[in-house]
């Protein structure tokens, strides 16, 4: 799974990165961002341009009766997206977006316990991960909550070593076609995110444990440490 991201990037850059048109939102930078947090997307507004927007973590579907089963839908997995009641009506209108992050944590579990690792891409530009959004209505206040979800497929073999799934990432080339700015059939789409990131394109390496706790949120996070031989 992928539970805990880092976004550092100022959304400023983000805007120009992936050509959003709207005004930058007004979010800080986290290094420890985690399910329930609002975090940037990316997405097409209603006349089909691209839109940087702030959405919570964890897809609560539209025929939810409590927001709190967005906790248990902070991923979903490439092989049953298109299937899976949670999911499948955002994957089937078209509503996905791009979730771009500097860096993502894994653990990895060895007989001391289980260590952090952070994984970013080698050219330190941000993952560009496929997830999918929804709108969810309140019954009881009349509120919307825009909320997101990312997909994961099988390891490369950099992340398999570390954790048995991780993010689709998707390259610039494709960047498109995932948001909805071609044509484009269900199938293409389910072998899209089936595919794995190529492995030399991340880098990973072990951090320290205080990740692991959602009120740490500084960049000492990312600071690389020494294993024990």
């Amino acid at each position: 799974m992928c539970g805990r991201v880092v976004q550092r990037m100022p959304l400023s850059e983000i805007r120009v990165l992936f050509e959003t048109i709207n005004p930058v939102p007004n979010a800080a930078p986290t290094y420890n961002g985690a399910p329930t947090d609002t975090l940037p997307v990316v997405r097409l507004d209603r006349d089909g341009r691209r839109s940087l927007d702030l959405l919570r973590w964890g897809l609560v579907p539209w025929w939810a009766k409590d927001i709190k089963i967005g906790a248990r839908c902070i991923n979903a997995m490439a092989e049953t997206v298109a299937t899976k009641p949670a999911f499948r009506d955002a994957f089937a209108r078209g509503q996905r977006c791009i979730v771009p992050v500097d860096a993502f944590y894994e653990w990895k579990k060895t007989p001391a316990g289980k260590q952090p690792y952070a994984i970013a891409g080698a050219d330190s530009l941000p993952l560009a991960m496929a997830g999918l959004w929804e709108r969810w209505k309140d019954r009881s206040t009349g509120d919307t909550v825009q909320t997101f979800t990312i997909i994961t497929t099988v390891p490369n073999e950099l992340c398999g070593a570390i954790h048995d799934r991780m993010p689709v990432v998707l390259p610039r080339e494709r960047w498109a076609t995932w948001l909805g700015e071609r044509e484009v059939n269900p199938d293409e789409l389910r072998w899209m995110i089936l595919r794995t990131y190529p492995a030399g394109f991340m880098r990973a390496y072990p951090v320290g444990v205080h990740v692991g706790n959602v009120r740490n949120n500084d960049a000492a996070l990312l600071d690389e440490i020494s294993l024990a031989a």
